[in-house]
């Protein structure tokens, strides 16, 4: 209540002046260091959650020297493959990264792949750091999703509600240079995704998730927050039957993820061995061995008459 006051208050959300951080001869680019700040996050969520499980909080480091790399890697590359038209005839500039241009998808399927990848070559639980590790991946989203706000980038259709976001001339579509302020599309996407990182912990200490679930849960999540925040953004994308390629994407997460859910509900939970003997005290009846009756290997010779033998 009190953010929607300030807003109203506000009339609309400024967008920063600058993109980037100066610091003596050094220069850092906000999208790059929102980058930075939301996998710092993330891995520390992942770090405590591992560790509540009883896990070594440094395999997540471990991990994330693989996985993170990849998920930059997976995400530049999507993002070009599904927008190559604009570079062509300079496809050098697909390299300038600090310019934005990361597409999510593409990150996370590679940086989870590489994580899984790198946890079962360890042999570790990859299962165990899945679901320790999924809900810092939306935090990790909301952070970096600040970068498109700094770089005035990924906004929606001109509005004049009170959250709506200021953005430049130089940055507005050429249909749209009379309207000064937009839907902040990243900024829906961003509390989505705090949302979707809540409900995933709170199921999941609450007990109601089967190992494993956890992660097709947060597929179908990301799927419907993107589908519906992908709706409002009016930047160029390149379509399929008229239809924006992350929309298709999207629609996809949520189905596949969805029947995935579902196949891991049905299956059967393993149950612990109550004959565990490492946790029970078995009550073995002792032989008692009467000192007047000679023991067998004592060169005495056990008399068998009048009894049966086994058959």
């Amino acid at each position: 209540m009190i953010s929607v006051r300030f807003a109203t208050l506000l009339g609309s959300i400024p967008s920063p002046g600058t993109d980037r951080l100066e610091v003596g001869p050094l220069t850092f680019r906000f999208y790059g260091l929102m980058i930075a700040f939301g996998v710092l996050a993330g891995v520390e969520i992942a770090r405590r959650r591992w560790a509540e499980r009883g896990g070594d909080p440094d395999d997540i480091i471990e991990i994330a020297k693989w996985a993170v790399p990849a998920g930059l890697i997976g995400s530049r590359i999507y993002h070009v493959a599904t927008d190559w038209k604009s570079y062509q005839g300079d496809w050098f500039r697909a390299l300038e990264i600090w310019k934005g241009g990361l597409g999510i998808p593409g990150g996370l399927i590679a940086g989870v792949l590489a994580g899984a990848i790198y946890a079962r070559h360890r042999g570790w639980s990859v299962t165990g750091l899945l679901d320790a590790s999924i809900p810092g991946i939306p935090v990790a989203q909301a952070i970096g999703r600040l970068g498109n706000w700094f770089n005035q980038e990924i906004f929606g259709g001109p509005t004049d509600l009170p959250w709506a976001v200021e953005i430049a001339e130089r940055h507005r579509p050429a249909e749209f240079l009379a309207e000064p302020t937009f839907h902040p599309t990243f900024l829906y996407e961003a509390l989505w995704n705090l949302a979707l990182a809540w409900v995933l912990i709170r199921l999941d200490k609450q007990k109601r998730l089967r190992p494993g679930q956890i992660l097709p849960l947060w597929i179908v999540g990301y799927g419907v927050g993107r589908f519906l925040v992908e709706g409002v953004r009016i930047d160029a994308a390149s379509e399929i039957l008229g239809i924006r390629v992350n929309h298709w994407v999207s629609a996809l997460a949520v189905l596949g993820g969805g029947i995935w859910f579902l196949m891991l509900s049905r299956r059967p939970e393993p149950v612990e061995d109550p004959h565990d003997l490492d946790e029970l005290e078995l009550d073995v009846p002792s032989v008692v061995v009467d000192d007047d009756v000679p023991a067998f290997g004592d060169g005495e010779t056990p008399d068998h008459s009048g009894t049966e033998s086994a058959t």
